[in-house]
């Protein structure tokens, strides 16, 4: 690696620190300070980001001319729609859905999505259709930091919401193994093909955006379902 790759790798992961893990609903939630209410909300909401994944990856494969990098892309949507005799990642939310108390039914048919998550998910997907391909990759990258999230939030809900069925947690076992995965494939691609100032000026960027929507679709869950206050 040259020194310039270095540091634009050092400075890719470096945005673990504007992460969505910091953000306070989901400092609460991993501190087992959210209600079923909330819980619910969050579920509900996080699947509109869910079933949109599949249609980022896929605006990324219509753009990438690079025909390695799409065989291995395609897997990305493979495991979040599934495949006959595998459930993938879509089908473990709406389990997950049922697991804390929610009907497929008000999940699938969107009714709990708030206004603000809904604005930063289509804004995903539309800066994955109309970016250059390698900018929405950079995009993908916040998988860097989604294992240990992972695991944190998985211990989280075992140990402070035992009342959501165990069974209904398997989304967030798989993506221990998926996630590593994915980011160091990603992690190729753009330090591949970023190689100059400007090029890895634009990934970081697309990075940070994509900060920007997770953060966002918090604020959105958060606005939506705050504390109530204990009564005096």
């Amino acid at each position: 690696m040259t020194a310039l790759t270095d540091s634009f790798t050092a400075a890719l992961r470096a945005h673990s620190q504007r992460y969505h893990h910091q953000h306070p609903f989901h400092v609460r939630m991993n501190a087992g300070l959210l209600d079923p209410r909330q819980i619910r909300g969050w579920v509900a909401n996080r699947f509109y980001y869910q079933e949109n994944i599949p249609r980022k990856d896929a605006a990324i494969l219509a753009n990438c001319p690079d025909r390695e990098v799409r065989r291995r892309w395609v897997q990305r949507i493979l495991d979040h729609d599934g495949r006959a005799g595998e459930e993938g990642g879509i089908e473990a939310w709406l389990r997950l859905s049922e697991a804390v108390g929610l009907s497929r039914a008000e999940v699938l048919d969107e009714r709990h999505v708030a206004p603000g998550v809904r604005f930063a998910v289509d804004a995903y997907v539309n800066f994955a259709r109309t970016r250059p391909w390698v900018e929405a990759v950079a995009s993908s990258l916040t998988e860097l930091f989604a294992p240990d999230l992972m695991a944190e939030r998985l211990a989280a809900f075992e140990r402070h919401y035992p009342w959501i069925e165990r069974d209904g947690l398997a989304y967030f076992r798989s993506r221990l193994t998926q996630a590593p995965r994915d980011a160091e494939h990603a992690m190729e691609v753009v330090t591949e093909h970023c190689r100059t100032e400007s090029e890895q000026a634009r990934a970081l960027d697309a990075l940070s955006f994509k900060c920007d929507v997770l953060w966002s679709v918090l604020d959105g869950i958060d606005r939506a379902y705050p504390d109530v206050p204990e009564p005096s």
